[in-house]
C-alpha cells in the first residue's frame, strides 16, 4: 500500500463526515436560493484550501457558479476539476430519506452518488496533498456549476469558454457500480416531429383529409431502420400525440426521437436522415426540430492514451483503475468533443443514480481521493 493510499484510508471517517454534511444540502436544480446556499459553503470551503482566486460566476435562473484555482501563476496547462452541486431531489426529500450508512458501509442519501461524493473527493484529495506537504506547483481549477441535471444549459457556454485553456478535465460524475471510470459516453440528440395533415369528418368525408397520425406510424417505422444496435446506435420514437375528438380526421400530431450514439459519424448520420425526411402521404407537411443535442464521448486515441496514464499513475500508488462506459452523458462530452483530454467517472462508486436506493460505497472514497491526488503529483502533457 503506498503512503498516500494509507494517508487517505485514515482519512475515511472525515470523508464521510463531509458527504454527509454535503448530502444535507438540499439543492434542486431549480430552487436558486437554496442552491445557492451550497455554493456559499463552497466557496468558503476553496478558500480555505489555499484557493489563489475563486471567481463567481453570477446566474439569474439557476445557482451561480463558481471557478476556483490554485498556483495560478504555476507554470504548464491546468487540470481542471468539472463538478456540479445541484441534483434531482425536490426539498423535503431528506426528510422522507434522511442520510444512513448501512452494515454493508454505504452511504444512502438524495445526491450521495450524483455527485455529491464526487465532490467529497475533490476536496479531500487536495485538502490532503496540502496537509502531507505534498501540492504540486501547477494550476489546478474546480469549474462548480449548478445545472448539470437539467442538461448544463446556462453553463455550457461557460464551460466551451474555461476548457480550451487546460489540458486535463477530469469529470467527478460517479463511478461505475464495479467502480470503473468512464472512457466513454453515448451522444445524445432529442429530435421533435411535427406533422401537419388536413382535418375533416370522419363520417361524411374522410377521403377528403390527411391524416396525420397515420402519416406519424409511416415515419415511426422508417425511423426505427435508422437503428444500428450493433455498432451503439439507437433510435427511438418516445412520445407522441396527435387528433383533437373521435370523429375528426386528425389534422396535427408530433413525435419525440430519442437518439444516441458512440461516434460523431453516426450523429452526423442520424441528423441528416431526419432532416431530410419526406412525407409519405401526400399533402402532409413535415417540420423536424432539435430539442436537445450533446456530441458523444468517443473512445478515441486520445482517450485511449489519456486512459493508459491514468491507469499507470494508479498502479503506481496501489490502485486498480479499471474503465467502462455509460448510455448516458455528462458534461464530459463537452470537453472530450471539444479535443480535450478528459477522464470521467471519477467519483466514487456506488449505485442509485436519481433512484431510492442512491448510495455511495464509502471503501470508495480513500481509493478514488488517492487516485486523483495522485494524477495531480504526476500527470505530465
Amino acid at each position: 500500500m503506498s503512503d498516500l493510499l494509507r494517508y487517505f484510508q485514515s482519512q475515511k471517517q472525515a470523508m464521510t463526515d463531509l458527504l454527509t454534511e454535503l448530502v444535507n444540502y438540499e439543492t434542486p436544480t431549480l430552487d436558486k436560493p437554496a442552491v445557492d446556499k451550497l455554493g456559499a459553503y463552497m466557496h468558503t470551503q476553496f478558500k480555505s484550501l489555499g484557493a489563489s482566486s475563486v471567481t463567481r460566476i453570477p446566474q439569474t435562473q439557476v445557482g451561480d457558479f463558481l471557478l476556483a484555482k490554485w498556483n495560478e501563476n504555476a507554470p504548464g496547462k491546468p487540470i481542471m476539476f468539472l463538478i456540479h452541486i445541484d441534483t434531482v431531489w425536490g426539498i423535503g426529500t431528506l426528510a422522507e430519506r434522511p442520510v444512513h450508512i448501512d452494515e454493508d458501509g454505504k452511504l444512502f442519501g438524495p445526491g450521495a452518488i450524483d455527485m455529491k461524493g464526487g465532490i467529497t473527493i475533490v476536496l479531500s484529495a487536495i485538502k490532503g496533498l496540502i496537509d502531507q506537504k505534498q501540492m504540486p506547483n501547477r494550476p489546478i481549477w474546480v469549474l462548480m456549476t449548478t445545472d448539470e441535471e437539467v442538461g448544463s444549459i446556462h453553463s455550457i457556454p461557460i464551460l466551451r469558454e474555461v476548457a480550451p485553456q487546460v489540458g486535463l478535465v477530469l469529470v467527478m460524475e460517479p463511478a461505475t457500480k464495479e467502480g470503473a471510470l468512464k472512457t466513454w459516453r453515448k451522444g445524445l440528440a432529442v429530435y421533435k416531429l411535427h406533422i401537419e395533415g388536413r382535418p375533416a369528418h370522419a363520417g361524411n368525408a374522410p377521403e377528403q383529409g390527411i391524416n396525420a397520425i397515420i402519416e406519424l406510424a409511416q415515419q415511426a417505422l422508417r425511423l426505427n431502420q435508422l437503428n444500428d444496435y450493433p455498432n451503439g446506435t439507437s433510435v427511438s420514437v418516445t412520445v407522441c400525440s396527435g387528433g383533437t375528438t373521435m370523429n375528426v380526421i386528425p389534422a396535427y400530431a408530433t413525435a419525440t426521437i430519442d437518439t444516441r450514439v458512440m461516434k460523431q459519424s453516426e450523429m452526423a448520420r442520424i441528423q441528416s436522415a431526419m432532416f431530410n425526411l419526406q412525407p409519405f402521404l401526400p399533402g402532409a407537411k413535415l417540420r423536424v426540430e432539435v430539442e436537445h443535442s450533446r456530441d458523444p464521448m468517443e473512445h478515441n486515441e486520445l482517450m485511449i492514451k489519456t486512459f493508459a496514464q491514468c491507469k499507470q499513475i494508479g498502479e503506481a500508488y496501489g490502485l486498480t483503475v479499471r474503465e467502462d462506459g455509460s448510455g448516458g452523458g455528462s458534461d464530459g462530452n463537452i470537453t472530450a468533443s471539444m479535443g480535450i483530454p478528459t477522464l470521467d467517472g471519477l467519483g466514487p462508486a456506488g449505485d442509485g443514480l436519481h433512484a431510492l436506493h442512491e448510495h455511495v460505497v464509502l471503501n470508495s472514497l480513500p481509493e478514488r481521493a488517492t487516485l486523483v491526488a495522485a494524477m495531480l503529483k504526476e500527470w505530465q502533457f
